[in-house]
């Protein structure tokens, strides 16, 4: 009786793991464009738990890549792979789909759809800070185009504090277009 109910639970659990990478190809389809792995961590598992363990999530990334059910965009290097479906993904999830649970396919599609652009806008705008030897802070600012690793802008400023440096990453946040906008107005010749 014990080892039926052992068999049973690992059972359960492998029907999980089958669960939980559906439900990443889903939402990786459901985005429309390549997410960077933290994207796909935030959303699979942080600000949702359509799965459920932080570490299995990242496991599953790499698993559906390896299956080749996911493909890998990008240099490793400069650390901004994106990720997106593989044909092979498409076609396994158009498949398999239905064995994600109505309530849960809903539920995702109505938080890709609120919450879409901010997501994208977290890929595009990338924004860090590297303390000085003098207590000031070198603060990078970035744009980059979908599909794209390499930004398509940068922009280097030295902060007088770790406060002002927070305030120029937010302020990046919500006023990068502007400000990429003007600088490329004022430099660039487009005639």
């Amino acid at each position: 009786m014990l080892k039926y109910i052992e068999m049973e639970k690992l059972l359960t659990d492998k029907e999980q793991v089958v669960l939980d990478k559906l439900t990443m190809l889903f939402v990786i389809d459901k985005m429309e464009i390549p997410l960077t792995e933290d994207s796909i961590l935030d959303i699979c598992s942080v600000k949702n738990s359509w799965i459920k363990n932080y570490m299995d999530c990242k496991a599953i990334i790499h698993e559906l890549v390896d299956s080749q059910l996911l493909s890998k965009i990008g240099n490793v290097e400069e650390g901004k792979e994106l990720f997106a479906l593989s044909y092979e993904g498409r076609e396994c999830l158009a498949h398999l789909y239905k064995r994600i649970p109505l309530s849960s396919r809903e539920e995702i599609s109505q938080y890709l759809q609120a919450n879409r652009l901010n997501v994208k806008s977290a890929q595009e705008y990338s924004a860090t800070y590297v303390k000085n030897n003098d207590g000031s802070y070198n603060v990078t600012l970035q744009i980059y185009e979908p599909l794209r690793t390499s930004p398509m802008f940068e922009l280097h400023i030295k902060a007088p504090s770790r406060q002002s440096a927070n305030e120029a990453i937010h302020k990046w946040k919500s006023q990068a277009p502007n400000i990429y906008e003007m600088i490329f107005e004022n430099l660039i010749n487009i005639d």
